[in-house]
């Protein structure tokens, strides 16, 4: 029969505690993080002017795309799309993140050798559009939410063919 051997813990030392100084809050200048927040809550405000040029862009590189479908345009579109999805929640636009997440996938994970779905891809376009222009700023629209939930489930489907 086996004998047990003891158990040994060992907690190594949270050297970052010890840098910051050891409180939750300690050394950290909460005047900077109100200044820092102010700031966001300003940027905010200008998203709107940013995400009503980011829809024009991404519009005319969807419509570059279908009048020239080449690797450039296409990569134009999934850039357009990508930056949406990356600004779009920070300035409380969680669906726009959403849609264009969902265009995001469809364009960056389908090979290259297949033609986009074009009629998907124009549905993510307009939902963006009219997210945006209608202001849908709650993740609970319920119109807005099944679209988003339909229209992942339609990129879903085209990446398994």
């Amino acid at each position: 029969m086996a004998r047990e051997q003891p158990i040994e813990l060992f907690m190594p030392p949270n050297m970052l505690k010890a840098k910051v100084g050891g409180g939750t809050f300690a050394g950290l200048d909460m005047s900077a993080i109100r200044r820092a927040e102010a700031a966001m809550e300003g940027i905010k405000s200008e998203f709107a002017a940013w995400a009503a040029s980011d829809v024009e862009k991404l519009m005319a590189a969807r419509a570059r795309f279908a009048k020239t479908p080449d690797s450039a345009s296409r990569d134009a579109m999934l850039r357009a799309a990508h930056d949406m999805k990356g600004q779009a929640a920070t300035f409380n636009y969680p669906l726009v993140a959403r849609v264009s997440g969902s265009l995001s996938k469809l364009i960056g994970e389908l090979p290259p050798e297949k033609p986009l779905p074009m009629g998907l891809v124009d549905a993510h376009v307009n939902a963006i559009h009219v997210i945006y222009r209608d202001k849908v700023m709650d993740e609970s629209n319920k119109l807005a939410l099944a679209l988003s939930v339909e229209l992942e489930g339609q990129v879903a489907e085209a990446l398994k063919r």
